[in-house]
């Protein structure tokens, strides 16, 4: 090896030594490999432990199954509601009020603990179908589209996986004017977004179905 040479390989070898002690300098872990940590972990546990629910022998009422938000998303909870018995009152519309009575509630201790909140605010009412709408119409007593976007979506889902949905599982909704109702559809894509629009197969057209 000619004098040249070594001289030319010390100066490859000092400016690779120079670069690795720069990067170290800097805080710089030299590697090849991608390191995919994965997502943040969730601080907020998004479930009620069994034993912060009340035994079901402990209430009266029937078990029910809501929609509330956590985490930006739609969870679901199981709760015990009233039914009331009523006279001349579709057995739907009080399964529907008895859940909407129910988003209507502020979580529980243990759900407020694991980070469930609720943005249905009431009064909120509902009555059955008018003449001329579809079958299996509820009326709310405010305009659906009307309610912010997260409590429409716990709305829907909580009646579409209920006796208050209508054949084919869509939610078919109203308001107290004469607009007709449109039937909402509970996606995954809303459970995953409540703060998006709820997806709907537009206005229905009328039907003698309902007195």
């Amino acid at each position: 090896m000619t004098p040249k040479s070594r001289t030319r390989r010390a100066a490859v070898s000092l400016a690779v030594l120079v670069g690795v002690v720069v990067l170290g300098g800097c805080g710089i872990r030299t590697t090849q490999v991608p390191v995919d940590a994965g997502p943040a972990p969730s601080r907020v546990p998004c479930e009620v432990s069994g034993e912060s629910i009340t035994p079901q022998t402990q209430q009266q009422g029937v078990p029910v199954r809501v929609y509330l938000v956590c985490a930006s998303q739609l969870e679901s909870v199981d709760r015990t509601a009233r039914i009331p018995v009523e006279k001349n009152v579709d057995s739907r519309v009080r399964v529907a009020q008895a859940l909407l009575d129910e988003l209507e509630k502020e979580p529980s201790p243990p759900e407020h603990e694991a980070g469930f909140a609720t943005y249905v605010r009431g009064p909120l009412v509902l009555t059955g179908a008018r003449k001329g709408d579809p079958a299996g119409t509820l009326r709310l007593s405010r305009q659906p589209e009307d309610l912010p976007a997260p409590a429409l979506a716990q709305i829907v889902c909580t009646f579409a996986e209920s006796r208050a949905a209508a054949t084919g599982g869509s939610v078919l909704l109203g308001g107290p004017g004469e607009y007709p109702p449109r039937a909402y559809q509970c996606s995954a894509g809303i459970k995953e977004r409540p703060d998006e629009a709820v997806p709907t197969l537009g206005a229905l057209p009328s039907s003698s179905a309902a007195p």
